[in-house]
């Protein structure tokens, strides 16, 4: 902790604050998504990663997990793994000597996967919850009218969060809490702000990143806007989420299938 407080320190004299901080909050979603320890998951990551499973792995492993010799992945024992993380790293690294190569899972999927094989044993992969990435992106055009927010792969405004790589940074059960309850869900780095000149002047738009000394946003006309800190007079952080909840808009069903085509946005090709 001396030694976070002491570079934190460093950064702040350097003027390099607001990409240090950048860099914290943007790991802290992350992390925010990471169950504390073993048994704490949601059921949509626990889904996708049966999802996951059932394409990848049971060629190998079977619906049980138990084809490999030496290996019963059901039994939630793993003998190369004890941390949620030691798990991640043998999926992702494989296991030299063995059959257990190397795989190319975003930090979003190895985390479903990871969350499927701790509850592997008490879930049926035929009854796993199946959202259509398809039906989903004619929802997420459509009835959702997300698109007149959102940017994917070049297209759209940029007044809201792009979502072109999405599918890499965010878990199932995250994008589902987005959905229902966006106010809940915000990243600090994507509040809404309220920034008031001297002069009077007010300026309204989407934090994107700030420091000791400057405050970077894009406004309501989606341009790009630096602010000198010496001339707020006002600058305040709205607690609440732009986007709408899409609990009563979109069935249990509908929001699935967003969830899935989110999770196939993992940046270009």
């Amino acid at each position: 902790m001396e030694q976070f407080l002491r570079a934190a320190a460093g950064w702040r004299r350097s003027g390099r604050c607001g990409v240090w901080l950048a860099a914290v909050l943007a790991t802290a979603g992350i992390e925010a998504q990471m169950p504390t320890h073993a048994g704490q998951y949601e059921q949509a990551d626990i889904e996708q990663g049966a999802r996951l499973y059932s394409g990848h792995c049971v060629t190998c492993h079977g619906e049980r997990g138990d084809t490999m010799p030496g290996a019963n992945l059901a039994s939630g024992k793993f003998r190369h793994a004890e941390t949620d993380r030691d798990l991640s790293n043998v999926i992702r690294n494989g296991i030299a000597g063995t059959a257990m190569a190397p795989s190319a899972y975003t930090d979003s999927e190895l985390s479903a996967i990871v969350a499927y094989l701790r509850n592997m044993g008490s879930v049926d992969l035929s009854v796993a919850a199946q959202g259509d990435a398809v039906r989903g992106r004619a929802l997420f055009q459509g009835k959702g009218n997300c698109g007149s927010c959102h940017r994917v792969g070049g297209a759209g405004p940029r007044f809201a969060p792009d979502l072109t790589s999405v599918g890499a940074t965010r878990t199932a059960a995250t994008l589902q809490r987005v959905l229902v309850d966006p106010n809940a869900a915000l990243l600090p780095i994507n509040a809404q702000v309220r920034a008031e000149l001297n002069d009077g002047t007010v300026i309204t738009g989407r934090r994107l990143n700030e420091d000791t000394f400057t405050v970077q946003l894009i406004d309501s006309n989606e341009r790009l806007v630096s602010l000198d800190r010496a001339q707020l007079r006002e600058y305040t952080v709205s607690r609440a989420a732009v986007m709408p909840s899409y609990a009563a808009i979109f069935t249990e069903a509908e929001r699935a299938d967003v969830v899935a085509y989110l999770l196939s946005l993992k940046g270009p090709n």
